[in-house]
């Protein structure tokens, strides 16, 4: 197990205004500044470092790359080794556990000792070894290392103590699997074969022992020579000659007949008595052609012959499908008789294992299941019944069916959500599964006495979102929609969508979800936001559809002032902001309208369905929001976004600006850019630009593609830090990048950290690696948009290019004394948003409701709002808003907002209790709403007014009294890198700040107004996630 450094520990200030510094340790780089405190707050600090220590529980999903598979038959485990050395152990339901080869070489081969509780496993290095399964976590007890050969086949027969390991010289050793070393004897290739044979025979293919004596060993070399050779007489029994390569051999449970795949897609079936040629040779799929000749089959890469009691055996076997037809997928056969069933499959076949009654090989096998590793699935296929129905996979190995584009995760949620979900969830789940137990039922699994209700949701490419229970380490899933089924399908040719994204127009970016409303806020990359309402009862109903007219026309340069925390204010005099219309529907809009000369303006990227529709229970879609072309410029993705139940709003932004949606009345009362936010306290000097200079160069950086998620051939999820460092001059490592000092970022043509969000007018360079033929086809001078983490809407500094174009296109400024003019051009995104009781202006005497914006330049603004109180006014009255807020400062794009009360408990964002609209109505009970609120003030009458506000951004984070907007605490979290994600957690009564960082650190500090703690590590990523 991995300990903690602890990177600051320990630390006090001997007076109140005293700053501190401590050693710093990879990106922890700490620097806590204590400042005076009123006497009315009084944080009592329980969390020491102590209570923090990490500890790898579970790992979720598909193993990742497989390559080998085996099972237990008697303790009724599995085993699926991986290309990265790792090896997953399954048992039933629950049974759950990942080992990990140091070496990190590629499993090629797992065997288990069958009911004794080992493994032995064959890596891609030459080396074999043999884990302990008895203990807690399983670990290596032996290895063995071959220097001069490479391994390439293994066998352990039940019950012995001898493990055959064949070789690629065709020789085999034979290992003491108690002692786990060579035994001396060696089976050498030159006496396996007749002496007169001068070819080499090839590498061992196939080893196995014959069921009627254990002492004859069958050999099978992949040219197509078998030999069985006696153990205890040293010598060969009989040889076969065959002209067609071999890739695998079973046997018949009597010891006298043996089956043979081949490379031409043919099956042999020999008899003992008579070795000189096979007794029967099939091609099951090889029809004979017009011409009288067969036509050619791909190779059976596996065959399994298996006996029953009371029919006929069992031939089971992949490939040997014919060359004819083009694109066939990946088949399992099974013939059981005359009957042969073709079991085609969605990913191509890693490995097999038929499962039978019985672990020895010399009785009637009963086979009753087949276990199919596929690249990217596991399946089990019921052979007990004639149709080969699959049985139901309880694992979560269908995470990513579609490539997962966003998380979300929720602890101590209501009792009665997960029980409503599944319920929910089982009646859409499909049919046609085998109807007995899952037959991998091996170890024990027991329920923790500390678990508590967790739940993750996962949003798709597809536009699919799945809803998981998380609770108890286990990870099973609960619901599932699909958002696209609010929109009309694409038609070929329309266009409208297919400009934007290539692929994909529906991939989820973020989601919001009110546990206790059960409210659900889905965004779309195609700028497009879904609000659900739950349901128990089935509904017709009318979708709404709102436009939102948020872009920029102007180019704000942004120049910061020369003091950060003490902004030199501009007059707005300077600024020109921009008009900002919006278009609302109480129906989904028409298709949209073009200029005279063909420009797309105030038109949508997808089209509501306009007709009524039938939804099951569950989440039922209620209001569409998507924002609008303007002048041929397509909507930029949509950055940060907030819902809060009791209030009725929805919030949302993205790089020109935020946008505040009543979801109740269906009405926009905030469409503003963020430039027009600031009034009359702009910290920053901006210089306008044209806009129609910059036309060009805004229109390349907007949506281009699911190319800043995955790629085309992997379809992997891109992190911040790696779309980051995509671009730089030359291939420098990921060490160098940290090392980077923050006030070079743009002097080499990179960036290393998303402060700041740059936009180059230069040529594009386009990354080499997977995805180069992806970008190349976007043509010259359209470089794909890439997500960051922590601000969404992250256009990458590219290189700086001194051409005309590039000099036209770009402001000229010097960042420090040191550094030299830089080109670039900055937009400010908003990249948090949370609503919230608290205290908009410093005269302010009570709570009110608030919208906290957190930006790209580290600017956090408050709005103020005024909400009607009673049910019948709140559905009538409109909500008012105040732009003209407080306005605090940090270093770094703002990440996170929370909010403690003056001792220190965290405060609930206020919510509505869940009602469902579609529920009968009860004339003696009317539905209203019912609201709960968590006022600062209400749990702290002894304690004075006003709440503390926990702000984190990617580089600082700050704790300020409301309202008087004073700074008691700041700490530097990061000077070489930066905060992906942060969050303010309840921990042990106690609540503290976690963090997580682009070079892999978690750090979690603690809140006290003198001191503060952290704590870092770097995870092990020996195998990647998928």
């Amino acid at each position: 197990m991995k300990k903690f450094r602890k990177v600051l520990d320990g630390l006090t200030t001997s007076s109140p205004g005293a700053t501190v510094s401590s050693p710093s340790c990879g990106s922890a780089a700490g620097t806590p500044t204590a400042a005076p405190t009123p006497k009315e707050i009084d944080v009592q600090e329980t969390l020491v470092s102590e209570n923090f220590q990490l500890c790898k529980t579970v790992r979720h999903g598909f193993p990742y790359q497989p390559t080998a598979l085996a099972f237990d038959p008697v303790q009724k485990i599995l085993a699926i080794g991986s290309r990265s050395g790792g090896v997953r152990i399954l048992g039933r339901p629950g049974v759950d556990c990942y080992c990990q080869h140091e070496s990190g070489a590629a499993v090629l081969q797992l065997q288990f000792l069958i009911n004794e509780g080992a493994l032995v496993s064959a890596c891609a290095d030459d080396t074999l070894h043999l884990w302990n399964l008895r203990q807690r976590r399983p670990a290596i007890l032996h290895s063995l290392k071959f220097n001069r050969e490479r391994i390439t086949f293994c066998h352990l027969p039940f019950q012995s103590k001898w493990l055959y390991v064949g070789t690629e010289r065709g020789n085999t050793h034979i290992v003491n699997i108690e002692s786990f070393i060579l035994s001396g004897y060696v089976i050498m290739w030159n006496k396996a074969i007749e002496l007169s044979t001068k070819t080499h025979p090839g590498p061992v293919v196939h080893l196995s022992d014959s069921p009627k004596d254990e002492g004859k060993l069958l050999i099978g070399f992949e040219s197509g020579t078998i030999v069985q050779w006696d153990l205890r007489g040293k010598k060969a029994d009989f040889r076969i000659y065959y002209d067609e390569a071999i890739h695998s051999v079973s046997w018949h449970h009597e010891g006298k007949q043996f089956m043979c795949s081949h490379s031409d897609g043919s099956l042999t079936l020999w008899n003992l008595r008579n070795t000189t040629k096979p007794f029967q040779v099939t091609f099951p799929h090889g029809k004979i052609q017009k011409d009288g000749r067969k036509e050619s089959c791909k190779p059976i890469l596996k065959v399994e012959y298996k006996t029953c009691r009371n029919s006929e055996p069992f031939v089971i076997f992949s490939g040997g499908l014919s060359y004819d037809k083009a694109g066939r997928r990946p088949a399992l056969t099974i013939m059981h008789g005359k009957a042969i069933t073709v079991l085609e499959m969605d990913y191509p076949i890693v490995e097999f294992m038929v499962l039978c009654e019985t672990p020895y090989n010399n009785e009637v096998q009963e086979p009753y299941a087949v276990v199919v590793l596929l690249e990217k699935d596991l399946i089990v296929v019921d052979l007990t019944q004639s149709n080969y129905p699959v049985f139901e996979n309880p694992y979560p190995m269908d995470i990513h069916e579609s490539p997962v584009t966003c998380t979300a995760y929720f602890a101590d949620c209501p009792p009665d959500i997960i029980p409503i979900l599944y319920s929910i969830g089982a009646k859409h789940k499909k049919t046609g599964y085998s109807q007995k137990e899952w037959p991998i039922s091996g170890g024990t699994w027991t329920l923790g006495s500390h678990t508590y209700p967790e739940i993750i949701i996962t949003g798709h490419a597809d536009g699919s979102i799945k809803f998981w229970d998380a609770s108890a380490i286990t990870l099973q899933m609960l619901y599932k929609m699909k958002t696209s089924k609010v929109f009309e399908k694409p038609k070929p040719g329309e266009g409208r969508a297919a400009e934007l994204v290539e692929e994909d127009p529906f991939a989820i970016q973020m989601v919001s979800w009110c546990p206790q409303s059960r409210i659900f806020c889905v965004v779309g990359i195609s700028a497009h936001i879904i609000l659900y309402r739950f349901s128990k009862y089935d509904a017709n109903t009318q979708i709404v559809s709102l436009e939102v007219r948020l872009q920029c026309d102007s180019e704000d340069v942004i120049s910061p002032s020369e003091n950060e925390n003490n902004p030199s204010f501009s007059e707005t005099g300077s600024h020109s902001p921009q008009p900002h219309h919006h278009h609302q529907h109480q129906h989904p809009a028409s298709p949209g309208s073009r200029t005279p000369e063909g420009i797309k303006d105030s038109i949508p990227c997808l089209k509501v369905k306009d007709r009524a529709v039938r939804v099951p229970p569950g989440y039922q879609s209620e209001l569409v929001i998507q924002l609008l072309w303007v002048d041929g410029e397509p909507p930029q993705q949509i950055t940060s976004l907030d819902i809060n139940s009791a209030y009725g709003l929805l919030a949302f932004g993205n790089c020109n600006g935020l946008a505040v949606v009543d979801y109740l009345q269906k009405t926009v009362i905030l469409c503003m850019s963020t430039l027009d936010l600031y009034g009359s306290t702009d910290p920053y000097q901006r210089l306008t630009r044209s806009p129609r200079r910059n036309r060009q160069s805004t229109s390349e950086f907007c949506m281009r593609g699911l190319s800043n998620f995955y790629s085309d051939s992997k379809k992997r999820i891109r992190t911040s830090y790696q779309s980051l460092t995509e671009l730089t001059d030359n291939q420098q490592s990921i060490d160098m990048e940290r090392s980077k000092s923050p006030t070079s970022d743009h002097v080499n043509g990179h960036c290393t950290s998303p402060t700041s969000q740059p936009c180059s007018a230069g040529k594009p360079r386009i990354p080499m690696g997977p995805e180069g033929p992806r970008l190349t086809r976007r043509g010259p001078g359209r470089p794909p948009f890439r997500k960051a983490q922590s601000a969404a809407c992250m256009e990458i500094s590219l290189p700086v290019s001194h051409t005309e174009e590039s000099r036209e296109n770009s402001f000229t400024r010097s960042r420090s004394s040191s550094v030299s003019s830089i080109d670039r051009d900055t937009k400010e995104a908003v990249t948090t948003l949370q609503f919230g009781e608290s205290y908009g202006r410093k005269n302010d005497v009570l709570p009110t409701p608030c919208l906290w914006v957190g930006t790209s330049l580290g600017v956090v603004l408050l709005i103020p709002m005024s909400i009607p109180t009673d049910q019948e006014e709140r559905m009538e009255e409109p909500v008012t808003m105040g732009v003209s807020g407080a306005l605090l400062m940090l270093k770094g794009s703002v990440l996170r907002f929370s909010f403690l009360d003056c001792m220190g408990a965290l405060i609930q964002t206020p919510y509505e209790v869940w009602r469902d609209h579609n529920a009968p109505e009860d004339p003696d009970r009317p539905r209203r709403r019912k609201l709960v609120h968590f006022s600062p003030s209400s749990s702290q009458d002894a304690c004075g007014d006003g709440h503390l506000a926990v702000v984190c951004s990617e580089r600082q984070a700050k704790v300020f009294l409301m309202p008087s907007q004073s700074c008691l605490f700041v700490h530097n979290i990061t000077e070489s890198s930066f905060v992906l994600r942060a969050d303010v957690v309840s921990v042990c009564n106690s609540v503290c700040l976690a963090c997580f960082c682009a070079n892999g650190h978690v750090m979690t500090l603690r809140y006290d107004l003198a001191s503060c703690h952290a704590i870092a590590f770097v995870p092990n990523h020996r195998e990647p996630s998928r």
